[in-house]
């Protein structure tokens, strides 16, 4: 099955499931009358609640209809390669890289990052506490001893956990058929209450983590090493291709993003909740 037939299977499945943001309650009150800019975005743009600060200030700046679909980035750029949004926001370099290579998109811009982190029980029973990432994949799978849920779902979280099991020296076709590997095929809020709820480990961005921590009986165990290095982006689809694209009011969408105003928006966002900002701005360290 070609990777086009993919795309087309899974974005009818979720426009069946009821995915768009308008009607999974994250979007703001207020809608704007005005052009409409269409995007999809990533899960943790909207658990940590980003999206929801952000959407009503870009629309009342440029007087845009921002219509945000909340999918994993797989599913993102699916759309995208559809000419169904007029821009993606994800954080999976190669599928991006991939995504504008073959002609979908203009450009990728960067405009904030942060990490993952594994997370797991506070006793770390597989011992992996400290280690870096692949050592950490190593000693899950060597000693079977904790499960570990994945997403399993197409994102860009779950494509990190495919590049970290590689980096490791894994074939992920053989990893996931370990008695101790658990699929879940949900989102990261889900994926993080799976694995408090069976004391299983997960790789997870750390604004997911952060804002469902009071929920969760999971603590960070590693979250040091070049791997988990977290970069969102927002690509523009190629008007070329789609001529129905709102290339404008998405090129304003990616102003508004790297503007000075949201970068030191990024610093504080959720400073006072958490005790440390969800994201970190991209520009202007």
């Amino acid at each position: 099955m070609n990777s086009k037939l993919i795309c087309n299977l899974l974005v009818s499945f979720l426009l069946a499931s009821v995915v768009f943001f308008v009607e999974s309650g994250c979007t703001s009150e207020e809608q704007v009358v005005g052009p409409k800019l269409r995007i999809a975005t990533t899960t943790s743009l909207c658990d940590s609640g980003l999206w929801d600060r952000l959407e009503p200030l870009f629309e009342a700046r440029y007087m845009v209809d921002l219509d945000v679909l909340y999918a994993g980035t797989g599913i993102a750029v699916c759309y995208g390669e559809r000419g169904d949004v007029d821009a993606i926001v994800t954080h999976d370099p190669y599928m991006e890289e991939r995504f504008v290579s073959q002609g979908y998109g203009v450009e990728r811009i960067p405009f904030a990052y942060n990490y993952f982190l594994i997370v797991g029980p506070e006793d770390d029973p597989v011992g992996i506490k400290d280690l870096a990432p692949e050592e950490a994949f190593t000693k899950l799978a060597v000693s079977g001893a904790a499960l570990f849920i994945s997403r399993a779902d197409g994102s860009g979280t779950h494509a990190k956990e495919q590049a970290i099991w590689s980096r490791a020296g894994f074939d992920y076709e053989v990893v996931r058929r370990g008695r101790w590997y658990v699929e879940s095929g949900r989102g990261m809020g889900p994926t993080l209450l799976m694995a408090s709820e069976k004391r299983g480990y997960t790789l997870t961005d750390r604004a997911t983590f952060l804002v469902y921590k009071d929920r969760l009986d999971l603590v960070s165990i590693v979250d040091k090493g070049e791997s988990l290095l977290n970069v969102y982006t927002i690509i523009v689809v190629n008007p070329a291709k789609f001529p129905a694209v709102n290339y404008r009011a998405a090129e304003h969408l990616v102003e508004f993003l790297v503007s000075e105003e949201v970068q030191a928006f990024l610093r504080v966002y959720g400073v006072e909740d958490y005790g440390e900002p969800l994201f970190y701005p991209y520009y202007g360290q």
